[in-house]
């Protein structure tokens, strides 16, 4: 399996630099903050390129549009997640307001073994965070991003 995202990244009137990222959503993450939040992602076949799905997901997930240029997009590179599955990134510097995403939706059985299905939102919350705390709040497998974000901005 192979997923593709952008990390967003902005520079603050301090200099301090923040990066988007988004709370998993579903029951399964509901009331977790360290390791339950991720860079806006998702998943890709062999018939489409890394970089689209890339823009493709972070629309989908945020339900807003690419604020930059795909052109000045950077990439971070790949890491392999624990699962196996393989997740490309890339980056640039852009902004937009949190207060203004429209997650997607999903459908799973819920509560399990039910019978019944429920629809949550793909993310419940998107922050602009510091990378000190973002490297606390970010799934284990995507930290190393945050390492190679370092050489782009400095």
């Amino acid at each position: 399996m192979r997923s593709a995202g952008i990390l967003l990244w902005r520079r603050r009137s301090g200099g301090d630099v923040e990066v988007l990222i988004a709370h998993m959503g579903g029951p399964y993450w509901t009331g977790k903050d360290e390791a339950a939040w991720s860079v806006p992602k998702g998943e890709y076949g062999e018939d489409e390129q890394a970089i689209d799905a890339a823009v493709r997901e972070f629309q989908e997930e945020l339900g807003l549009p690419l604020p930059v240029a795909v052109d000045s997009l950077q990439l971070l590179g790949e890491v392999r997640q624990r699962s196996g599955k393989r997740l490309t990134v890339w980056t640039a510097e852009g902004d937009l307001d949190p207060n203004h995403v429209v997650p997607g939706m999903f459908t799973m059985p819920w509560p399990p073994r039910s019978g019944r299905l429920a629809e949550f939102p793909e993310i419940d919350r998107v922050e602009w965070c510091a990378l000190g705390v973002a490297s606390k709040r970010l799934v284990i497998g995507q930290r190393e991003f945050l390492t190679r974000l370092q050489d782009v901005v400095s």
